[in-house]
């Protein structure tokens, strides 16, 4: 007799009997769970097991109230549950072992399950090039007590570095690069369609997949909101800026004219998903010209509505059958919601990932991004280097953040205003030999890649705004190598929050020197290597390199330098050759401002905009002019 037959019977039955078939049923499961849990034990406990992957735990109660959530479609194939946890992410393998064969590393049904919790596989992949994205994304899960994770590697190098750092990791057998591929390029156009490929095989497997791209970080446990829509087919993070509701719902389809963003997606290995991740493989191989993300949409978007129900927000979508939902803007935030906008901040929600979109300088860019946010892992060493670090303080008049209209002239007034200062400690954090924390840049108004009114319509960015580096300056050229001869010596940089970081050591934070610069003339500005009785070192403005050597001899060891101002503190360089090729350096550090309706629309900024009468901030004039200021 099948299990269906039997509760049916039961149902029917009267309350005596009611009560013993419980009994005898509860019992029998009673007996089987010990039976497997033996057997589970026993395999997991042989001495010729090498699974280094971890089982998924024992479920509590928490857990059995979560699976509650599921739709039966999302329990079948459901991974058997081990009596013991297995080996943890992070623990790493004994250093006495030899690396596996690769064959060990193959993407198999078997793996999947092994790693998936709740019949979920949370899964990135990447080449060698975005290693620390990759630690960081892991980190961020394991932090969230998330597990049921896998990276695909898709070179030999990444693959073998994670292994040795604990991480799960499979080969993608993709042979690639372990270079930067940059965006747009044809390597980069391959790795969508692994990505494609990837969806289409694991699907088949039977578990939900959570697919990420490497450039995104998790700040809340994703899985629980995922289980609110057991019904979705798909679940799509989006390019919106402009919200659709206030609270933690999905955004409303009919209001997202934006693309949908394949960075983040949760897909259910129903038949409908696995018909469009099936058709959208075949539509990419079929041309390699198609962009991955715009192929995802113009296939989904074939058939959008009508809506699936009155209350969950789902659509019908693709074929008619697939059941498509977009995860709200606010909080499966984009580098656009999260880091301009904050609009999860404005509307009190708490954020549950962000992706580093809506943004420039490339891979370096996004680096800095979530360096700024406090969201990426960096290795100890990077919050204590030699020669130790330079920060300032900076000075904005109230009337250049606030007074007057938010526009190209007020906006431009004000950065020129804080790219002065930081020219200034550039160039006092290259005669010192230190690194330079940057200080918070203020904007009045946004960088897009199309011409706009300041912000977008519609959008919760406020004026001003703390903007991301990237917004005014060129962050793949300041962290890149240089040629000395024609730059000058590297000067290192740092975020502005890099101070505030957790990871930054007692030991730096304790070896703190305060600079105050002062007046020549005033009776207490006098040249001094040594502090004052409160632990304050006086500088007089407009001192030269070799002041400044000669007043900082006595604090080599000190690991920070911070000025209460940094105007008008440094006077200028001895060598006129070093100061060419400083000033050439700074020239190539900042970017443009982008657009208005002038063809080309684009204004540059100038590091040296002070040295050029009646500056301006306006466009070139014609394409022959459009030309940087160096």
């Amino acid at each position: 007799m099948g299990l269906k037959e039997t509760f049916q019977e039961v149902a029917s039955s009267k309350p005596l009997f009611l009560t013993i078939y419980t009994t005898v049923i509860v019992g029998i499961l009673i007996s089987s769970f010990y039976v497997l849990s033996a057997v589970f034990t026993a395999k997991d406990s042989s001495p010729t097991s090498t699974s280094w992957l971890s089982s998924p735990p024992p479920l509590s109660n928490a857990d059995f109230q979560h699976l509650s959530n599921y739709s039966p479609v999302a329990m079948h194939d459901v991974t058997p549950l081990s009596s013991e946890p297995g080996k943890p992410i992070w623990e790493v393998p004994p250093r006495n072992t030899e690396m596996p064969p690769l064959k060990t590393f193959r993407l198999t049904k078997e793996l999947v399950l092994q790693r998936a919790k709740y019949n979920v596989i949370i899964v990135t992949f990447g080449n060698f090039a975005f290693m620390d994205f990759i630690l960081t994304w892991v980190k961020h899960l394991t932090d969230l007590d998330v597990s049921n994770l896998l990276v695909g590697a898709m070179d030999i190098k990444l693959l073998e570095a994670l292994y040795w750092r604990g991480v799960p990791v499979f080969d993608m057998e993709s042979h690639m690069s372990t270079i930067d591929v940059g965006w747009g390029s044809p390597t980069f156009h391959k790795m969508g369609r692994e990505k494609v490929v990837l969806i289409d095989v694991i699907l088949p497997f039977g578990v939900e997949l959570l697919m990420c791209d490497t450039d995104m970080v998790w700040l809340k446990n994703p899985l629980p909101y995922l289980a609110r829509y057991p019904e979705a087919d798909v679940l799509t993070s989006s390019d919106l800026v402009v919200p659709t509701v206030a609270d933690d719902s999905l955004d409303i389809w009919q209001q997202v004219p934006a693309a949908y963003n394949i960075g983040i997606f949760h897909w259910r290995p129903t038949e409908s998903a696995k018909k469009l991740a099936r058709e959208w493989k075949e539509m990419l191989l079929a041309d390699d010209k198609i962009w991955d993300q715009n192929g995802f949409n113009d296939i989904v978007r074939k058939q959008l509505g009508p809506s699936v129900d009155e209350d969950s927000r789902l659509v019908y979508a693709f074929d008619g059958n697939l059941k498509l939902g977009i995860l709200p803007a606010s909080i499966f935030c984009s580098g656009h919601t999260y880091f301009v906008q904050a609009m999860y901040e404005q509307l009190r929600l708490e954020p549950y990932a962000v992706h580093t979109t809506f943004q420039y300088a490339g891979t370096d860019g996004k680096r800095h991004r979530l360096r700024e946010g406090m969201l990426f892992y960096d290795p100890p060493e990077y919050y204590d280097v030699p020669g130790g670090f330079l920060s300032f303080k900076p000075s904005i008049p109230k009337s250049l953040l606030f007074d007057g209209q938010h526009n190209i002239e007020s906006h431009f007034t004000m950065i020129n205003y804080q790219l002065k200062q930081i020219r200034t400690a550039f160039a006092i954090a290259s005669v010192l030999n230190r690194t330079l924390v940057l200080p918070p840049l203020w904007c009045r108004i946004d960088r897009l890649w199309f011409a706009h009114p300041g912000v977008l319509e519609g959008s919760l960015t406020r004026q001003p705004f703390i903007c991301p580096l990237d917004h005014v300056f060129e962050i793949q050229t300041m962290v890149k190598e240089l040629p000395e001869e024609e730059f000058g010596p590297r000067i290192n940089i740092r975020e502005y929050s890099f101070l505030d970081n957790p990871s930054m050591s007692k030991q730096v934070k304790d070896s703190w020197l305060n600079v105050q610069p002062c007046q020549v003339g005033n009776k207490d500005c006098q040249l001094s290597n040594s502090t004052n009785s409160k632990g304050v070192l006086r500088l007089p403005r407009h001192s030269n390199e070799e002041t400044l050597k000669m007043v900082f001899s006595n604090f080599k060891d000190i690991k920070v330098i911070q000025f209460s101002s940094i105007q008008d503190t440094f006077s200028g360089f001895m060598d006129k050759a070093m100061e060419d090729r400083f000033r050439n350096r700074m020239k190539h550090y900042v970017g443009i401002w982008c657009c208005t309706d002038h063809d080309p629309g684009h204004i540059y900024y100038d590091m040296y905009w002070d040295e050029k009468p009646n500056w301006k901030p306006v466009p070139p004039q014609s394409a022959a002019d459009d030309q940087p200021p160096w």
